[in-house]
């Protein structure tokens, strides 16, 4: 992808969550939406009582902005964000919405306001797998996003939403519950949940990789890694540079596609892709 010109202001992408006991949600949605909007951010805000999760993206200043407001609010004190850049706007839209779960999860018991699995720092990670320690990588991201790009060695899981994580890991084999296991993820926070569910589930010793593959991609790059990382707006993957790559998604079947994909002849811009090509005719 070619460098932004020096007359060219680069967007700024964040994304971040907090789970926190929120209240008063209605008003602090209408407050968000109106400083987004005067602001011209764009992205997603989804605000519940166990939290808040969201990705934005504009001028620095504007972000920047925001993140203040958000750290003013009682509970978000400690925000943290992941930052990268683009030279687009990656979102279409401003959306601030109210949902039971800011990630849908659906397991009783399950509260990381009060309880999240101990939280390996990247470098860390990084550390471990240079010295060659014995450790489990478990991938908790759907299928499609697998596709593009993981640590290597990490074990991955046949499902399309993160609701059916409980079950694929039921069908793991027993022996990994006696292993050290880190959980990872795009951001994090899946594995605020998947981590303390695995001790649920009876895994001894997990760990939940801090900030996710964004946080290990700023600190450590590529180290470890095969392929990119795929992310939930326009730029579809970003390397360990955090940059955004060529993969594009399907516009028929929203399956995520290599720059290898995109060049196979089955692929017909917004008609078909090699994996929905066969069922289109």
């Amino acid at each position: 992808m070619a460098s932004a010109s020096p007359s060219q202001v680069p967007i700024l992408n964040i994304a971040a969550y907090k789970f926190s006991e929120l209240t008063g949600l209605p008003e602090l949605r209408e407050r968000l939406k109106t400083e987004c909007r005067a602001s011209e951010l764009k992205g997603s805000i989804l605000l519940s009582p166990e939290g808040i999760n969201l990705f934005i993206a504009g001028e620095t200043s504007s972000v920047e902005k925001l993140l203040v407001t958000l750290r003013s609010i009682p509970g978000l004190e400690a925000l943290q964000e992941k930052r990268s850049e683009s030279e687009e706007q990656p979102f279409n839209r401003m959306l601030v919405k109210i949902k039971q779960e800011i990630i849908a999860f659906g397991v009783e018991g399950i509260n990381p306001a009060r309880h999240t699995s101990p939280r390996l720092p990247a470098k860390e990670l990084k550390r471990w797998l240079d010295e060659g320690r014995p450790v489990t990588l478990l991938d908790t991201r759907n299928t499609y996003e697998v596709k593009l790009g993981t640590f290597a060695g990490a074990v991955t899981l046949p499902i399309r939403h993160f609701r059916k994580f409980p079950e694929a890991v039921a069908q793991l084999p027993e022996s990994m519950k006696d292993a050290p296991v880190v959980s990872f993820c795009t951001g994090g926070i899946r594995c605020e949940k998947a981590a303390p569910f695995l001790e649920m589930a009876g895994f001894r010793e997990v760990y939940q990789l801090e900030g996710g593959i964004l946080k290990y991609f700023e600190e450590c790059g590529g180290a470890h890694w095969n392929g990119e990382c795929f992310v939930f707006d326009k730029r579809v993957g970003v390397d360990p540079a955090l940059q955004e790559t060529g993969s594009q998604l399907c516009f028929a079947c929203t399956e995520p596609l290599t720059e290898q994909e995109v060049k196979d002849p089955r692929y017909v811009y917004e008609v078909s892709c090699p994996y929905c090509f066969d069922k289109k005719s």
